[in-house]
């Protein structure tokens, strides 16, 4: 029995996806122009085929904070950019381990260590690369999280050693479509940043790319970026929404240029274009969902979430993200790390120490405005 949405266009994708076929740039543009509730019932009844009712969910450590060169208009640590956060060098390695066990604690299955900058070089800062190995060493060896890294760009000597390591995913977003990357980033282009995911794939790495919404991009935008993400091939696609911080190149705004209804949309179309990987529901989700509003993506396709605290921004709690799980009708993953969920939503708030990470020294426009 097909499962009809009543919806003819939503509906042949479904039966297309369900019947193993990939969607292409022309469906993608037909799915984002649906009406929001049968594109959400669609995506969600995929994901509920070929999922298993759980959300992934992954925490960072901003392990090396500002002093960025480049000028990436959404980021709070470009040196380009007067956003007064705290900036410091490389963390201990001990330190990062620290995070990742409260990551542990708070029930993620996988832990990002992750650095402001272009890239770390092995050639160039050779202290600071046997800093980041012996973190990643540390993370592997006693914890259960699967560790995963934000480095910058790598070459291939580098993505070879961080594979052999047992990195699991590397991530390095692509932000938004190769036609409006470069109303964002001025410093690099969009083909870098696919070369290094190239590069990361290439080793044996799994990919972690994804994008941000509502910094002015079109519809078409958006679904341009999702064949782009098709075309190298992510097992895990971070959806973040813009968070204005004070300072960057979005200072006069306070808020992201896509409603939640748009933002939904686009999560579902991402979930049908990509039926098998993690679509993950990241930055930005505080600022622009009301409180109740939250779960609303998890029953429109996505199944990943970034829990814990941002690079430069608080998130909400832990407990939290779990009850909204909950409230969508699924279930945290406990597949990787075996952790009680009950215990997790008894805790009032505690999170990891801020001392370890640039969190909260940014200040959100939207919060302002809130206030």
């Amino acid at each position: 029995m097909v499962y009809e949405i009543g919806n003819r266009t939503v509906d042949d994708a479904v039966a297309r996806v369900l019947d193993g076929e990939t969607l292409d740039r022309r469906d993608g543009l037909a799915l984002i122009a649906q009406p929001v509730e049968p594109l959400a019932k669609g995506a969600d009844y995929v994901r509920s085929q070929l999922g298993d009712d759980t959300v992934d969910a992954c925490s960072i450590v901003n392990a090396k904070a500002g002093n960025c060169a480049e000028d990436c208009g959404f980021c709070a640590q470009s040196v380009h950019f007067d956003t007064g956060i705290d900036t410091y060098g490389f963390l201990d390695p001990e330190q990062i381990l620290k995070a990742a066990k409260q990551a542990e604690r708070d029930g993620a299955q996988r832990f990002g260590v992750v650095v402001a900058e272009k890239g770390v070089s092995k050639e160039k800062r050779p202290d600071e690369w046997d800093d980041v190995i012996r973190a990643i060493r540390l993370v592997r060896d006693e914890t259960d999280v699967e560790v995963d890294a934000s480095l910058g760009i790598l070459t291939e000597e580098e993505a070879a050693i961080l594979a052999d390591e047992g990195l699991n995913h590397y991530n390095h977003n692509i932000e938004t479509s190769p036609r409006f990357f470069p109303e964002i980033v001025g410093t690099h282009d969009f083909e870098d940043r696919v070369k290094t995911l190239e590069v990361a794939k290439e080793a044996g790495m799994d990919l972690c790319a994804g994008v941000i919404l509502g910094m002015g991009e079109s519809p078409t935008d958006r679904v341009d970026a999702a064949i782009a993400l098709q075309d190298i091939g992510v097992s895990s696609l971070p959806v973040n929404i813009l968070n204005p911080v004070a300072g960057t190149m979005f200072n006069d705004r306070e808020e992201a240029l896509i409603s939640t209804a748009e933002t939904i949309k686009t999560i579902a179309v991402y979930r049908l274009l990509h039926p098998h990987a993690r679509v993950r529901l990241t930055g930005g989700r505080e600022v622009n969902f009301a409180e109740d509003e939250q779960h609303l993506p998890f029953e429109a396709g996505a199944d990943g979430i970034l829990t814990g605290n941002y690079l430069t921004t608080e998130g909400q709690s832990p407990g939290d993200d779990i009850e909204m799980m909950e409230q969508a009708g699924m279930e945290p993953n406990t597949e990787v790390n075996d952790f009680d969920p009950e215990e997790v939503k008894s805790r009032d708030g505690d999170s990891a120490d801020p001392a370890d990470t640039a969190v909260g020294t940014a200040t959100s426009k939207a919060e302002v405005s809130d206030g």
